[in-house]
């Protein structure tokens, strides 16, 4: 079973879904006129509050929208992934991984504009938002089977197995290994049990008390991960230099992974920076169409942010880290562990123990926005009614996450991540002009305001 989940993943992230990712993300970014660059400034106010509606329709405000958007993404995609990515694909992934955040900035501004723009209601009656609604809502009901096909991938590849299982290894290796308490699969099984129990208690408790933990976790642990790695990179400034020109070198040649398979390469890149900052996998929507706001636009430029913070500045600063501490030479393909000996190497003595209370609460604020976008695909197939009980199988499979091998745990992602980004980069497409029209309305109508 295993070996068919790793098979399965490694066939649809073949060239027809990099074309639709890296090509419609560009598409994108050119017929919206390079909007991540000329609308950065004004999207910085937007997230500053200026312009925000308490009476608008939606469950949260922008810039909760965007922290449980961030958590969702600044997590172990940042800390394993680009691990995971240097590990099996060499440094030059990571160059792949920067045009893909970039492409995916235009990618997240259309999706998420679209999810305002077309919210619909769910069977209670409830306004809801995220690639499934734009479809039906966008595209017609004709359509309607692509949001089913989202929402069942988006019910399976949307559980916190790999949060769970890259939490359980640095747990296991950190504080029970050292001590000979690491029991092999029954300490699996209880890391998994207990982690299950933490998270039940929040996300029983709906969105409101998902985004008011996220938006208190999200400045804390990027604040106190970015002090750790700034302190090792100080320590080893002198190496910087040369591990950016090993990334742009060997993101042309290949030359750190199978006998220089460019291709392969590029691969990669792409489906760890889909992985990071999930441009175009349509989760972000979902989150983002629950916001207080009337401005379509207004949410598209918010949400844009969360790739470039999420894969050029956090996903750049692990990767260097691994780089500059010479870790990445060791061959060591688990993603969480290639981290921990950069920590370990960069900063002896707490490194280890920094990394893990990183780890810990980026898996935790990722496992809670994560169960909020599954119970939103849960909801738009069986109902409001019977939406609660997703998030029971959901707590369930984060003790199966942490029993089960990484390799398994991450095909099955990434397949699932694969099958949502169809619908969701084709009614973005589809539905593109759309959003051409209301962002130039939208800017002229700023440019009014701001004068008076």
């Amino acid at each position: 079973m295993g070996d068919l989940i790793i098979e399965f993943s490694n066939w649809i992230w073949g060239t027809p879904l990099l074309v639709l990712l890296m090509g419609g993300g560009f598409f994108m970014l050119l017929y919206s006129g390079f909007i991540p660059f000329r609308g950065l400034k004004h999207a910085m106010k937007v997230v500053g509050g200026k312009y925000d509606d308490p009476n608008a329709s939606g469950d949260i405000t922008s810039l909760q929208a965007l922290s449980s958007a961030i958590a969702a993404t600044v997590g172990l995609g940042n800390i394993s992934g680009v691990a995971l990515a240097i590990g099996t694909g060499g440094p030059g992934a990571i160059f792949w991984m920067w045009v893909s955040a970039f492409v995916g900035m235009a990618t997240k501004f259309f999706t998420c504009t679209l999810a305002i723009m077309y919210r619909g209601k769910d069977s209670s009656g409830h306004v809801q938002g995220g690639p499934m609604y734009v479809i039906e809502e966008g595209m017609g009901k004709k359509w309607r089977f692509l949001s089913v096909i989202f929402c069942v991938a988006g019910i399976m590849g949307l559980l916190a197995i790999f949060q769970a299982n890259q939490l359980t290894a640095v747990i296991r290796v950190v504080m029970l290994q050292p001590f000979d308490l690491d029991w092999g699969q029954p300490s699996r099984w209880i890391i998994g049990i207990t982690v299950m129990l933490l998270v039940a208690m929040v996300i029983l408790g709906g969105i409101q008390r998902i985004a008011k933990v996220a938006s208190r976790l999200v400045p804390f642990m990027v604040t106190m991960y970015f002090v750790c790695v700034f302190i090792i990179l100080f320590k080893n400034l002198g190496e910087v230099p040369s591990m950016l020109m090993v990334i742009l070198e060997d993101a042309f040649t290949g030359n750190a992974v199978l006998g220089g398979a460019l291709g392969q390469v590029i691969i990669i890149g792409a489906r760890r920076a889909a992985f990071s900052n999930e441009a175009g996998i349509g989760t972000a929507p979902m989150v983002h169409g629950a916001s207080k706001t009337s401005e379509p636009v207004r949410e598209g430029l918010i949400a844009m942010l969360g790739p470039f913070i999420d894969t050029i500045v956090v996903c750049s600063l692990t990767a260097l880290v691994i780089l500059v501490t010479g870790v990445w030479k060791t061959g060591e393909k688990d993603g969480v562990l290639l981290t921990l000996s950069a920590f370990e190497q960069g900063l002896p003595g707490i490194g280890k123990y920094l990394l893990m209370a990183a780890v810990l609460i980026f898996a935790l604020s990722t496992m809670f926005t994560y169960s909020y976008y599954g119970h939103k695909c849960f909801n738009y197939l069986f109902g409001a009614d019977k939406a609660d009980y997703y998030n029971y199988f959901y707590l369930i499979t984060i003790v199966a996450g942490a029993v089960t091998s990484l390799s398994v745990v991450m095909s099955f992602v990434d397949g699932m991540y694969a099958v949502m980004a169809f619908p969701t980069m084709i009614s973005a497409i589809y539905l593109s002009p759309k959003v051409v029209a209301a962002t130039r309305d939208y800017f002229e109508r700023m440019k009014i305001m701001d004068k008076k």
